[in-house]
């Protein structure tokens, strides 16, 4: 099956173009909701391509040969910026986001819902496994996002802030992309979490540097130990042992990444990009990207 992209974007959300290239040629499916992509010969465009915010009908010989160049003809950069692993030493990536932050209690409320709806997907699964194994694994990772949540709720109250009103905003966007991101079966949606709880915590935390000394208390919350190695041996022995969900399990992973770049992207200020404004991002882009590979490919899955 070809490498093309198909992606539900509402609005001006766009993702900066490192982004967009990455993504075109990460997955078959970009987003959890888009449509499988259907070649028809001699039937004419046959899928749909983000490029610079708008969705446009192109044929397949055309995303080929964009695929082709990106691998083969785009320039390397001269800078390449990583995230930061987990416990590693030195000081998270720092990017300029001065101009593009939100303000710092925006930051926050969307922060902390996210843990908060880390929690609720893992207690949901909770209840819908019997194996009690899976329980105990289940548990100390939504154990582990709820502490996250109630520290980061702790920074909002020390602001004089009322915590449930500085999230109420993000409530609604971000239970529809944990409503689209909700697999049909239990490893699906533990992999969900793995996967975005992964690229949105990278993501906040190169955010974080905006911050001054809340940003700095907000990554050390973030950096705390998810508690999720329990899940992703679950998920490492299901992929190992089952040929037919490793092939359902990689794709799944590869339909989450585009929903999950779009909440990233709408973290940001601007509804729109300048040219300076999509250089500036791209570098945490593409390391979330390069992330997310390193992820799959911890688990034995392809990205």
């Amino acid at each position: 099956m070809s490498c093309a992209v198909v992606a539900c974007l509402g609005g001006a959300a766009r993702l900066p173009r490192a982004a967009t290239a990455a993504v075109m040629v990460h997955a078959p499916f970009v987003t959890a909701t888009g449509a499988v992509p259907r070649a028809v010969a001699g039937s004419g465009p046959a899928y749909r391509e983000v490029v610079r915010g708008r969705i446009l009908a192109v044929p397949e010989d055309r995303i080929l040969r964009v695929v082709n160049w990106f691998f083969w003809r785009r320039p390397r950069p001269v800078r390449r910026l990583r995230l930061r692993a987990r416990g590693e030493a030195g000081d998270a990536v720092r990017v300029d986001f001065a101009e593009l932050a939100p303000d710092v209690e925006v930051f926050l409320g969307q922060a902390a819902y996210l843990q908060l709806g880390y929690f609720e997907t893992l207690t949901r699964l909770i209840r819908r496994t019997p194996d009690l194994d899976e329980k105990d694994a289940l548990s100390r990772a939504a154990g582990a996002a709820l502490s996250k949540h109630r520290a980061l709720v702790d920074l909002v109250r020390e602001r004089g802030l009322d915590p449930a009103e500085t999230m109420r905003p993000f409530q609604a966007p971000l239970d529809a992309f944990r409503g689209k991101t909700l697999g049909a079966r239990p490893r699906e949606t533990m992999l969900t979490v793995h996967i975005t709880a992964g690229m949105l915590d990278d993501f906040y935390l190169a955010l974080a540097s905006s911050y001054g000394e809340t940003g700095r208390r907000a990554a050390r919350i973030l950096r705390a130990d998810p508690d999720r190695d329990q899940l992703t041996r679950l998920l490492g022995a299901t992929i190992e042992s089952d040929s037919e969900m490793r092939g359902l399990l990689s794709m799944w992973a590869r339909r989450l990444v585009g929903d999950t770049l779009l909440v990233a992207r709408g973290a940001l200020r601007p509804t729109r990009l300048d040219v300076e404004d999509e250089q500036r991002v791209e570098p945490v882009f593409t390391a979330l990207l390069q992330a997310h590979s390193r992820r799959m490919g911890d688990l034995g899955l392809a990205a």
